[in-house]
């Protein structure tokens, strides 16, 4: 699978962004995917990740810092992933990161497991977003 992130730039606090993620390579809905991000002189950090379930659905998880500002979303049959962000904070400025792993992580493992760097098998190239105050 390769991703191409897209969409970050300059977005003052308060305002939205929204950042896509073109998929190719393989059958997309197969894979979970999740964005990352890293602020300069720290780690990788989770921000938000959803496992599809097919006809079930699909269950999302998003980093504290993060829940209910930015929306998660995906469309398999564009083979896309986005991320919204509403009402970014300047402690949101990072390179954010599309990445997708699996294909046949069980419902329960990638419960555990989400936002843990080591189980996605493919990263796109990251896009930076600075939030201004």
């Amino acid at each position: 699978v390769q991703l191409q992130a897209s969409g970050g730039g300059l977005v003052q606090a308060g305002g939205f962004l929204s950042l896509s993620c073109a998929a190719s390579g393989r059958t997309f809905s197969n894979y979970v995917v999740a964005w990352f991000r890293q602020a300069p002189g720290k780690e990788r950090e989770f921000v938000a990740a959803m496992y599809w379930s097919g006809r079930s659905g699909s269950t999302t998880y998003y980093a504290d810092s993060v829940k209910g500002r930015f929306t998660i979303s995906r469309d398999n049959a564009k083979n896309t992933v986005s991320l919204g962000m509403n009402s970014p904070k300047p402690e949101d400025t990072a390179v954010y990161y599309c990445t997708a792993g699996g294909p046949s992580y069980t419902g329960n493992y990638y419960r555990n497991n989400y936002y843990k760097t080591q189980i996605y098998d493919y990263w796109g190239q990251g896009t930076q977003v600075t939030v201004s105050s």
